[in-house]
């Protein structure tokens, strides 16, 4: 299993000074902040993708879920990798994948090149966040984890700024297919930042052969997580996870442009200002919430509570069509997605110290593989929606909000972890 909190176990090493330690970081956060970007260009990218490449609703939907479903898949490979080999080098071989995927998207006259561009960009950025949490784990203070971890989350949103009004303008300049260049050439950038700069102190691999002659593969590591489902609480988990960041990232991701280009009649360059104003609140989010964070079944309650207010705000979208109420709903929508963050501190309370990161790494899994259902499923849906007589963007916001509450129906009725009353 990977070794994602402070709480797994890892080998003693020398340490790194601040400022190097400080600068590795960075360096790392760097691949992550344009995996931030590749995973919302949808929302931006999609109307004159779609245009060009005459796509639908569906085909459109499956095409934004490739990344985050090759993303999720590619957790358990990657996290062998990072015990295996570390942080350098599993970075530094899987990014030249998202480059190349990128580089593919940019020239794709078909659906199937776009989609085989896709995975590759999901395959190379599937460490980008792992490489981070592992490396605060292991050369800043446990103490300090939680609170760096979401200082690079902050950082990366960078990434998704840049998926707003800058994308916009670049395509309104230009076309969907220098976004995709600008963005492998950044990627490069940052994989020449990481090579030059990341070179953690040599220590014997974490899960090397020890008596038995075990060593961590995807088969084992796999396993591992699966045993956790002998948890009862772990299905409800999954199932939340699998929804709550899943209704930022298509709402953001995928069909808030579409949404006000088609819906209302707005430009590529207003719909990326508007695009804009929601990543920017989404930033202060998950700050916010951790501060504000009641611990203990209080917690839970405001986990639950929150995800039913998302689902509404999403479902007013979906049947209010008014330019200036989806306007101020996908704002209002940016700074409530933060009550993602609740779940970290869940997760803690809810497994023991051995199991942990594991436990983490199924969360993430779960996270990304969700979105890829949402966006799926919502791209489906809209695609459906003329058989029905409904419009297409209503079809696609109703079902995102109906996944939004079968997530937290199965976490409030399927058994959850005993907590400390906060």
């Amino acid at each position: 299993m990977p070794p994602t909190s402070p709480a797994d176990t890892t080998p003693a090493r020398a340490p790194l000074s601040d400022r190097a330690a400080w600068a590795m970081l960075l360096a790392l956060t760097s691949g992550f902040t344009l995996s931030q970007s590749f995973r919302t260009v949808a929302a931006i990218m999609g109307p004159p993708l779609a245009g060009e490449l005459h796509l639908s609703p569906q085909q459109l939907g499956l095409w934004a879920a490739a990344f985050h479903f090759a993303f999720g898949l590619m957790q358990i490979v990657m996290g062998v990798s990072l015990d295996l080999f570390g942080v350098r080098r599993t970075i530094l071989t899987a990014f030249p994948i998202a480059v190349a995927g990128a580089l593919l998207s940019s020239q794709a006259g078909s659906y199937g090149t776009l989609m085989v561009g896709q995975m590759l960009i999901g395959t190379g950025c599937a460490p980008a966040f792992l490489v981070c949490t592992l490396f605060i784990s292991r050369h800043f203070s446990a103490q300090r984890f939680t609170a760096l971890s979401g200082l690079v989350m902050s950082v990366s949103s960078i990434g998704v700024l840049a998926t707003a009004t800058p994308l916009a303008w670049l395509i309104e300049a230009s076309s969907w297919r220098w976004g995709f260049g600008v963005l492998g050439a950044g990627s490069m950038v940052a994989w020449l930042a990481i090579w030059w700069l990341v070179h953690e102190p040599a220590t014997p691999a974490p899960h090397h052969p020890h008596g038995n002659g075990a060593r961590a593969t995807p088969w084992t590591a796999l396993k591992g997580l699966l045993a956790l489902f002998k948890l009862p609480h772990t299905l409800g988990l999954v199932a939340y996870a699998a929804v709550a960041y899943a209704g930022f990232i298509t709402l953001r991701g995928l069909w808030l442009g579409p949404l006000l280009v088609e819906r209302h009649g707005f430009t590529l360059v207003q719909s990326g200002n508007v695009a804009l104003a929601m990543t920017l609140a989404s930033m202060a989010s998950p700050a916010l919430f951790g501060r504000l964070d009641p611990g203990g079944a209080r917690r839970i309650a405001w986990l639950l509570g929150f995800a039913v207010l998302a689902a509404g705000m999403v479902g007013v979208m979906g049947l209010v069509q008014v330019a200036w109420v989806d306007v101020a709903l996908a704002i209002g929508y940016g700074l409530l997605s933060g009550y993602g963050v609740l779940q970290y501190g869940y997760v803690r309370e809810a497994y023991p110290e051995a199991v942990r990161g594991r436990a983490l790494s199924l969360f993430t899994m779960a996270m990304f593989l969700g979105i890829s259902l949402m966006q799926w499923v919502s791209g489906l849906a809209a695609s459906l929606a003329p058989r029905w007589g409904m419009e297409p963007f209503t079809a696609a916001l109703l079902t995102m909000s109906a996944l939004l509450l079968a997530g937290a129906l199965a976490f409030w009725k399927l058994p959850r972890a005993v907590v400390a009353h906060g």
